[in-house]
């Protein structure tokens, strides 16, 4: 399982960013990554229904056959389209460029700054002129510059799935009399929602929204809004908790009659607003960011989920310390208590969002599109 999971974090995005390459237009990219986030949950949902089922009811051989089989698939259609790839020359490292901006900002920490863009290096290494920089940007100074206008010194210049799995535990699971939905199973309303919000959004919102403002929404709202209906989320599953443990309490048992449908909306909503976050949040860090940190910053996307996860753990693990919210017995503590704790943190990570985004200055996308648009044209 090391192994695969090594395998599956040098592999997932980089893919992203490498399909991105393939497109100069940014709106094509942005295609692209609704897409690719569309994929990843589809194929999330297929291996938590269909080889879950598989591994339960023929056997577990039989399920790692499968995702085998599917890998290999997936590595024989990848080498076969090598040759018709767009392939981006290396830029060195990325982190040589940002050691040369901490060294660089060390070093002139003492000149004042400029207001005027012709001030600042928005070269790469090589001196072609970009649009987006392809490496950070810092002041001009003297002796930085030589005569023939070459640069002379470069080093100056998720914690909802687990409870709502604990919630589904102790209630009505049947959807017939003979089938009962698995308590594991209610992650794929989250990874079918996600997908097919992403494809309404795609073929419906986003063009509806540019031919009112006569643009797409731009990654940061998108952002935004996920943000804001993930914290709703977390508003809806603790009133339904605080409705099923006012239930459990009442009839003293340890599964209640509510049925396990009342977390549905509240999950869908969950994969509606990452629908809305996750190709923002890729699509924000691939544009904005300098070329040669394209790769390393949208598998930061996955980086930033991992840390999520853990955080959880030692949230829930601190709750379960700190105080009785989260007993073995769910049904004696107060998990709507912890859901509202959550929906506070989610609402103050709302507004710092909010603040960094309203402090951010565009990059360039919007001129790369013009100047695309006109080369297309």
């Amino acid at each position: 399982m090391t192994f695969a999971t090594i395998w599956v974090a040098g592999t997932r995005f980089t893919l992203g960013a490498m399909g991105a390459n393939q497109f100069n237009n940014p709106k094509h990219q942005g295609s692209f990554f609704n897409r690719f986030i569309s994929t990843l949950y589809i194929s999330s949902a297929i291996s938590a229904t269909a080889i879950v089922y598989v591994e339960d009811n023929v056997s577990w051989g039989l399920g790692f056959g499968l995702c085998a089989v599917a890998n290999v698939v997936g590595l024989a259609f990848v080498l076969f389209g090598s040759q018709f790839y767009h392939c981006v020359r290396p830029q060195g490292s990325p982190f040589t460029g940002l050691a040369r901006v901490i060294v660089a900002a060390f070093r002139k920490r003492k000149i004042l700054l400029s207001l005027k863009s012709e001030d600042y290096y928005h070269r790469a290494h090589g001196g072609e002129a970009m649009v987006v920089a392809s490496t950070p940007t810092t002041l001009k100074t003297e002796g930085d510059i030589g005569s023939d206008g070459s640069i002379t010194n470069l080093w100056k210049l998720s914690i909802q799935s687990s409870l709502a799995t604990l919630q589904a535990l102790t209630m009505d699971r049947h959807l017939r009399p003979h089938f009962k939905i698995p308590p594991g199973s209610m992650l794929v309303f989250i990874l079918v929602s996600a997908p097919l919000t992403i494809i309404l959004l795609h073929r419906f919102f986003y063009l509806t929204w540019q031919k009112i403002t006569g643009q797409f929404p731009p990654p940061l709202q998108r952002i935004g809004i996920g943000h804001m209906l993930c914290v709703i989320s977390m508003a809806m599953l603790a009133v339904v908790e605080s409705r099923r443990l006012k239930i459990a309490q009442d009839i003293s048992s340890s599964t209640v009659p509510t049925s396990i449908l009342w977390l549905v909306p509240q999950l869908a909503l969950v994969g509606i607003g990452e629908a809305f976050h996750f190709p923002g949040n890729t699509n924000l860090f691939y544009q904005e960011f300098p070329a040669a940190l394209k790769s390393t910053t949208t598998a930061m996307v996955a980086m930033f989920i991992g840390i999520a996860y853990y955080l959880s753990t030692a949230l829930v693990g601190v709750v379960r310390r700190a105080t009785g919210w989260l007993p073995n017995d769910i049904n004696q503590g107060r998990m709507d208590i912890v859901y509202w704790v959550l929906f506070v943190i989610g609402f103050v990570n709302f507004g710092y969002y909010l603040g960094c985004a309203w402090l951010y200055k565009n990059q360039g996308i919007a001129k790369v599109v013009d100047q695309n648009s006109k080369y297309n044209n």
